[in-house]
């Protein structure tokens, strides 16, 4: 659901050494050239774009690793901030 508005902002973010358009969504992002310095870049990015905060338990390789990883991320953030703005 969110891959596609993910993709653009690992091209601009990521610094990746291979372009996003050659990954599929499964492609290894730690493989394709992300550090741990273009991983808070690209978490930054994210948060803005989505308005959403990664969880502590969220911030590791396992959610950063591709971009399914980010996109079932964010659905669950974005569960969780619709839900909290539904309640209150």
């Amino acid at each position: 659901m969110y891959s596609e508005q993910i993709r653009p902002l690992v091209a601009q973010h990521a610094r990746l050494r291979m372009a996003v358009d050659e990954l599929t969504d499964e492609s290894d992002l730690y493989r394709a050239g992300l550090t741990s310095l273009s991983t808070v870049n690209l978490m930054l990015a994210l948060e803005e774009h989505f308005d959403v905060e990664f969880l502590d338990r969220m911030l590791g390789r396992q959610t950063f690793g591709s971009i399914r990883c980010l996109a079932e991320a964010i659905a669950e953030l974005r569960g969780a901030t619709d839900r909290d703005r539904i309640a209150g």
